[in-house]
């Protein structure tokens, strides 16, 4: 597997990364077993790079993220913007948990904050090292207007602050947000340098509203790009849920031509889904999620297929992709 850098660091990372969050039993039922053989499946095609966070599971997937890729060659993501306190949350389902550990997340993007937070994570993995650190969930789309503007506040006036101690100290290598939102990275350009936006569901095969303002200024800033949630959030692969809720009627449209464009050239959506990110020099990595050993093996799998050129350009011409986007020019997993 390829390796492409993060940022302006020394840090590089497989074209193709685990996403953790369903090892934490997000919005489906998995167990530690189960994770264990998603991830055996992975690092044995190569795969070296996962990405967790406290979230998942309330500690749940850091984990056993952490047990299995102890004394192993990896590299690892996590988050910080979320305390996780002793005492289970009244409804679990609200944040999409199934069995989460007997945690409550709290929101807390301060300096303290962050710095207790990067301690946790460590103690919850049990490795060496963390090598990405990443502001979780901030923005509008979470917290709406009111309460996001006192958190980006506090990111700004402090958070950051510790975030970028702990990389200029050598403790972590890169910093970054993971976020579904195009504007908060924007925002955020604007009080530090970051090495990296970890992007779920804004540069896919569906949507590609980050191509107008963001991915320029992230190039202008030498901030790299991790492609998260390649097939928003289930709906590419056939499920009906898009942004963790049920797809509306003009996305399953959407798809459907999306689909009807596949078959034409006998390609397979999913396939199309994970390779077309790579196409954009910003983009470092794609990171889908797995409920079990066979997902990812299938995940695999769609990697290798080879998908004919005037696919994407017939994709283009529907006005199914931005005009702007680079097309892929042969397999980016080959």
């Amino acid at each position: 597997m390829q390796k492409r850098k993060i940022g302006q660091t020394d840090l590089a990372v497989d074209v193709l990364g685990i996403g953790g969050a369903p090892f934490g039993g997000n919005f489906a039922e998995i167990g530690r077993a189960e994770a264990i053989e998603a991830l055996d499946v992975a690092f044995d095609a190569g795969l070296t790079y996962v990405d967790t966070a406290p979230f998942y599971g309330f500690g749940r997937s850091e984990r056993v993220i952490g047990d299995f890729l102890r004394d192993k060659p990896y590299v690892i993501s996590t988050k910080v913007g979320r305390l996780l306190v002793p005492g289970h949350a009244p409804d679990p389902m609200a944040y999409g948990m199934i069995e989460p550990l007997p945690f409550h997340p709290v929101y807390d993007y301060t300096y303290d904050g962050v710095m207790r937070s990067f301690e946790a994570s460590q103690h919850r993995l049990g490795l060496d090292r963390i090598d990405m650190l990443l502001v979780h969930d901030i923005g509008e789309f979470q917290h709406g207007a009111q309460d996001n503007a006192r958190h980006f506040a506090d990111l700004k006036n402090s958070g950051y602050r510790a975030l970028d101690e702990l990389r200029t100290s050598g403790q972590v290598k890169a910093i970054g947000l993971g976020v579904n939102e195009n504007e908060v990275c924007q925002a955020a350009l604007g009080i530090g340098q970051w090495d990296v936006f970890l992007l779920a569901g804004r540069y896919t095969v569906l949507e590609q509203t980050a191509l107008d303002a963001l991915f320029p200024a992230c190039a202008a800033a030498g901030t790299s790009i991790i492609c998260g949630g390649p097939f928003n959030s289930g709906v590419l692969v056939g499920r009906e849920m898009w942004n963790y809720a049920k797809a509306p009627v003009d996305v399953v449209e959407r798809v459907k031509k999306l689909k009807s464009v596949a078959e034409d050239n006998a390609v397979s959506l999913p396939a199309a889904a994970l390779q077309f990110p790579l196409a954009h020099p910003i983009v470092s990595c794609v990171i889908p999620g797995s409920r079990s050993a066979d997902e990812f093996r299938q995940i695999l799998a769609w990697t290798q297929a080879e998908i004919p050129a005037q696919f994407w350009r017939d994709l283009q011409s529907a006005g199914l992709l931005h005009k702007d986007a680079p097309l892929p020019q042969g397999n980016p997993y080959a």
